[in-house]
């Protein structure tokens, strides 16, 4: 009975050390960044852990520059910075002869940080069309960016990109319209947004200033044409009435002054006889 006791205790010694050995060659590596986005020239901490209860050697590589702020036997925590466009950290621990390693990919983003608009022209006639021109430079990624033009709280068109480079990169939309009578009442804006919130940040917005549209209706032009020719046609009418009520008058005035000519000059012809006396 001694011997088989022995051999099993035996069997489960040997059997613990096995499975406490696989568990070492098991370790697993992570890595925990508080940004995985970032602004050019930013800093930011990450740190490295492993399960293994005793690694050899660990860290982080990068070629950003990197400090080590405090460390354990299980973790070590760096503060990172400098970054400039979008890299990739990794964490390393060596755990009974054999290394294992965690990647990270960190972006670079560049907010929009001015947003411009024009309105072309800024001066235009109810029913003509005009340009709206929006322009943001140096924002990235365009992925993320969506450009809104509004006309107060409306929005008139939303642009978005699917170019997928990182590097930042000068932005322009235009939108062509039609002039509204009540456009001269609202304000119109350009409102940029950049979505990094699957890169565990915000969303970024920066709205440009407000422009007005000065608005004047061609309507109003052809009534006063009208206006004016009927004023015109109306004074024609009263002087050329008054002209022939004068014409009409003289011819009247000159018909009866002959009449009474005619009269008195056979009047004047029957004197004489009737003053002289009857000769024999």
């Amino acid at each position: 009975m001694c011997p088989l006791g022995g051999w099993g205790l035996r069997a489960v010694f040997l059997s613990l050390l096995s499975c406490q050995g696989s568990g070492e060659e098991a370790f697993e590596v992570n890595i925990w960044s508080e940004e995985v986005a970032v602004e050019p020239g930013g800093s930011w901490t990450i740190n490295c852990s492993t399960s293994c209860v005793q690694p050899s050697t660990g860290g982080l590589e990068t070629s950003l520059t990197k400090n080590l702020l405090k460390e354990q036997t299980q973790w070590k925590l760096y503060l990172v910075s400098n970054a400039s466009q979008d890299t990739t950290v990794h964490c390393y621990f060596t755990c009974a002869d054999k290394q294992q390693a965690k990647w990270l990919n960190i972006s670079v983003f560049h907010p929009p940080k001015q947003v411009l608009l024009k309105l072309q022209p800024s001066w235009v006639a109810v029913g003509r069309p005009f340009t709206m021109e929006c322009t943001v430079p140096a924002v990235a990624p365009l992925s993320s960016l969506t450009l809104s033009l509004l006309r107060g709280e409306e929005i008139l068109h939303n642009q978005t990109f699917q170019e997928t480079a990182a590097d930042p990169q000068n932005v322009t939309v235009t939108h062509n319209t039609t002039a509204h009578r009540e456009d001269g009442h609202h304000n119109f804006s350009c409102q940029a947004e950049l979505d990094l919130r699957p890169l565990r940040r915000d969303v970024i917005r920066s709205v440009s200033s407000p422009q007005t549209l000065e608005v004047y209706e061609i309507i109003q032009d052809n009534q006063m044409v009208i206006i004016i020719t009927v004023v015109s046609v109306l004074l024609f009418l009263f002087v050329t009435s008054v002209l022939l009520c004068f014409a009409f008058g003289q011819h009247w005035r000159q018909q009866r002054t002959g009449a009474y000519g005619v009269q008195a000059a056979w009047r004047s012809l029957r004197r004489p006889y009737r003053a002289q006396p009857a000769t024999f």
